[in-house]
C-alpha cells in the first residue's frame, strides 16, 4: 500500500504518468464549484511542509523498482493544491538525483505571485496551470479563492513565470455553463493565454460528479466557439478540447469509427475532412456520420460557412 505514489495512469496531455500526491485532502487555496474531490475543507494560502522529501523519494524508489512498466512522467498532481507544500523544491532535487524520468507539476496557479513558488516550479521539465478566469467577479464564483488571495497578483505571476520559464507550460481551463464561458470573458481569458503563450492550451468541462449540483457543461455550439477564439489567438495546432474521459487508446487507431470519436473529443473536424477520412476507409461517410449521430456520439453543427463534426456531449 502505498501513501504518495499512485498509478500509472494514462494521460492525454502526460501519457503514462505516475503520481505523487504531496498533500493531504483535501488542503487547497481554491474551492472550485466543478472540483470532483467535493468542497475544500481545509482552506490555505500559506505554504507549510506536509510530508518530508525522504519519505516521498524512499516510497517513489520503492514503487519503481517493482513496477517494470513505462511511465513518461512522474507528476505532482495530489487532492490538493500542490505548491501549498514548502518543500517541493526539495523533493523536486531528490528525486532529480536518483531517477531519470521527467517531472511535471499540475497547479491552479494560485500561489504564483510567490516568487519562492515561480522559482520552485521552475525545476519541472513541464508545469501545467489552471487559468480559468481573468476577472474578479468571475473567478470568485468559479475558483471560490481563499480571502487573502488577489487575482491581480496572481495573473502577474503567471506573465512572469512564463518569460523565465524553460521548460513545457501547459494551461488549462475550465469552462463552466453560464459562469466563464460568456463571450466577453472568453476574449479576455484567450487573449490573457495568448500572451503566456504556452505549448498547448486545454479546454476542460466538468465531466466528472462535481462539487456543486448546479454545476453544468456548455452546449457544443458555445464550446466550439470558445474553441474558434482560442484557435484565433493561439492557433490551431495550440488548443485542445479535453471534453470525455482520459483512456488508454487515445492515440492512432486503426478503426476509423473509433479514430473519429477519439479525434472529436480533441478538435471540430470539417465534415469534408471527416468524409476523406472516412473514403479513405473505404467507408460510406454520409451513411457512416448519420448513423453515429443517431447513435448519440457526435453532433453535426454549422459554423462560420462550415459543418463541423463535433463529440456529443453526455
Amino acid at each position: 500500500m502505498f501513501k504518495y505514489v499512485f498509478g500509472p495512469v494514462p494521460s492525454r496531455r502526460l501519457g503514462r504518468s505516475l503520481g505523487i500526491n504531496n498533500i493531504p485532502p483535501k488542503h487547497c487555496t481554491y474551492s472550485c464549484v466543478y472540483c470532483q474531490l467535493g468542497r475544500t475543507l481545509n482552506y490555505e494560502y500559506k505554504r507549510k511542509v506536509f510530508y518530508t522529501s525522504r519519505e516521498i523519494l524512499e516510497e517513489l524508489l520503492n514503487f519503481l523498482e517493482k513496477f517494470k512498466g513505462r511511465v513518461d512522467y512522474i507528476t505532482f498532481v495530489p487532492d490538493g493544491e500542490p505548491s501549498l507544500d514548502m518543500n517541493i523544491g526539495e523533493t523536486v532535487t531528490a528525486i532529480r538525483d536518483h531517477v531519470n524520468i521527467p517531472l511535471a507539476i499540475i497547479s491552479n496557479s494560485s500561489l504564483m505571485f510567490d516568487e519562492k513558488v515561480r522559482e520552485d516550479l521552475k525545476l519541472f521539465d513541464l508545469v501545467s496551470l489552471k487559468i480559468d478566469a481573468v476577472e474578479g467577479e468571475i473567478w470568485r464564483r468559479i475558483n471560490r479563492p481563499h480571502p487573502k488571495l488577489n487575482l491581480k497578483n496572481i495573473l502577474r505571476g503567471i506573465r512572469l513565470f512564463s518569460e523565465s520559464f524553460n521548460g513545457t507550460l501547459i494551461t488549462e481551463s475550465m469552462i463552466v455553463k453560464n459562469v466563464n464561458d460568456i463571450d466577453e470573458h472568453v476574449e479576455k481569458l484567450s487573449e490573457f493565454i495568448g500572451f503566456v503563450n504556452p505549448s498547448k492550451a486545454y479546454i476542460s468541462v466538468p465531466i466528472r460528479p462535481p462539487a456543486e449540483k448546479w454545476v453544468s457543461i456548455p452546449d457544443e455550439e458555445k464550446l466550439l466557439k470558445i474553441y474558434d477564439r482560442f484557435v484565433d489567438v493561439l492557433g490551431e495546432g495550440k488548443v485542445e478540447l479535453l471534453t470525455g474521459y482520459e483512456g488508454p487508446n487515445f492515440t492512432s487507431l486503426p478503426d476509423p469509427i473509433q479514430a473519429i470519436l477519439s479525434i472529436t473529443y480533441v478538435h471540430p473536424i470539417r465534415l469534408d475532412y471527416a468524409y476523406k477520412m472516412l473514403e479513405n476507409y473505404h467507408l460510406n461517410p454520409q451513411e457512416t456520420l448519420d448513423r453515429l449521430v443517431r447513435e448519440g456520439e457526435i453532433v453535426m453543427l454549422k459554423y462560420k460557412g462550415y459543418t463541423f463534426v463535433m463529440r456529443k456531449l453526455k
